[in-house]
């Protein structure tokens, strides 16, 4: 019974000697840590020169941009995982550019192609457009075509113009430019597509990027800028993005490439009613009347989204598609046309005159509501009073005889014509305000 106390005490003795060997790794660990982050060379080689911490050890790190973590897509994690990250101390590095640092540890056999928290070292530096930590990792053997936990290799964390020194360091090491991401299978192609970077886009086609490639959901570059070109928390139009589908255009993008649900790249500009981008993509041939998987065209997609993007231009998108030939909608149908755009009477204004003649009905004025209506009185009454059983006005009859003459190469071919400037807006069904 006497030996009960001493071998307790003993227990007790281990345990405070476990503990504080516990703390005086922690502290250690948090002395590495601050040396790091803060970039100083000297301490990190007096660290590892006069103490026994693993060049290797995993940090707990503060990253609450998840520049060091990647994440496989549909797993759940409570929101107070994702504010630090595990990594190495060579990770921390290339988070903070702390070049120095890096060659201390890299010189003392640190590991440079783990990835603690789902990224290698190549991918953090890839992540924050360091040039330089990109080439110097790549001179240490880092793996360049390497996988991240989400399935994106360094080239899709290229996604800033800064970055474009980070992705010719992999390109002219032997990055695989055509890569597909595991998950969505998008190529860095896609990557710089949709984040709206010309540059990457102008280098990547230099260096052979497969310009039509399709990702998982049959998206071509052409097709995923076109999408990504609206910003629609700002209610802008990204100039970057038109530049970005302009290059591809130059390069032979295909215009008439259509994604899993039939969608072209037309579409997509419809979709956002963006008249700059709709007037690129007929310019280079795209087909006006080319139905999705719903039987749905271009000039359909624009009546979706008339009403609820008041930044866009909608008279000029709906002119556009019409001086390329679209389709007109079924006159008797034409009160979903006011339904659509009885806002913008402008582009209501365009809609009718690309008819010959078209007639009143009573569901025009039922599409219309009393205070818009109040508005644009004149507008509307004029409209009335010419959709009636009497035929419309000799000019205007010309100008549809025109139209139909030209078809679908009305917008360029109008432009050509020996013409007053005034002539040929009118004949481009440009909106004046009024009927007549």
């Amino acid at each position: 019974m006497s030996n009960g106390p001493r071998a307790v005490l003993g227990l007790a003795d281990e345990d405070s000697r476990t503990l504080s060997q516990r703390e005086a790794a922690n502290l250690l660990k948090a002395r590495f840590l601050q040396a790091l982050t803060r970039n100083d060379a000297v301490e990190i080689a007096k660290i590892l020169r006069t103490t026994n911490i693993d060049i290797d050890s995993v940090l707990d790190v503060e990253d609450r941009d998840m520049i060091l973590a990647s994440y496989k897509q549909g797993y759940w994690l409570p929101s107070y995982k994702l504010e630090t990250s595990w990594a190495m101390g060579l990770h921390v590095c290339m988070m903070y550019n702390a070049l120095e640092s890096a060659i201390v540890l890299l010189q003392n056999g640190a590991a440079v192609n783990r990835k603690p928290n789902g990224k290698t070292p190549l991918h953090v530096a890839c992540t924050v457009s360091n040039a330089d930590c990109v080439g110097l990792l790549l001179e240490w053997g880092a793996r360049i075509n390497s996988m991240s936990l989400s399935g994106h290799t360094p080239l899709h964390y290229c996604i800033t113009r800064e970055s474009l020194d980070c992705a010719r360091h992999l390109i002219l090491k032997g990055a695989n430019i055509n890569k597909p991401s595991e998950e969505n299978q998008d190529t860095p192609l896609h990557t710089a597509a949709r984040y709206g970077i010309p540059e990457l886009v102008a280098f990547y086609i230099a260096h052979g990027a497969d310009i039509n490639a399709v990702n998982g959901y049959m998206e071509t570059p052409l097709i995923t800028a076109a999408f990504w070109a609206m910003d629609i928390r700002e209610r802008t139009y990204s100039s970057d993005h038109h530049l970005v589908c302009r290059i591809l255009l130059d390069h032979n993008a295909n215009p008439h490439s259509y994604e899993e649900d039939k969608k072209t790249s037309l579409h997509k500009a419809c979709w956002n009613c963006d008249h700059v981008l709709i007037q690129m993509l007929l310019e280079a041939g795209a087909e006006t009347n080319t139905m999705d998987i719903n039987g749905c065209a271009a000039l359909q997609y624009l009546l979706k989204v008339t009403q609820i993007r008041p930044w866009a231009i909608p008279e000029r998108c709906y002119q556009l598609l019409l001086n390329y030939g679209a389709a007109r909608v079924y006159p008797p149908q034409f009160h979903k046309v006011l339904q659509a755009c009885y806002e913008y009477p402008r582009a209501v204004e365009v809609m009718v005159n690309s008819y010959e003649h078209i007639k009143y009905t009573k569901k025009w004025r039922a599409a219309i509501p009393e205070a818009v209506y109040e508005r644009y009185r004149n507008f509307y009454d004029s409209l009335f009073a010419i959709c009636t059983n009497n035929p419309r006005t000799l000019q205007h009859l010309a100008r549809c005889a025109i139209r139909a003459a030209m078809a679908k190469r009305c917008e360029l071919g109008v432009q050509q014509l020996l013409l007053p400037s005034s002539v040929k807006k009118y004949i481009l069904l440009e909106p004046v305000g009024i009927i007549y």
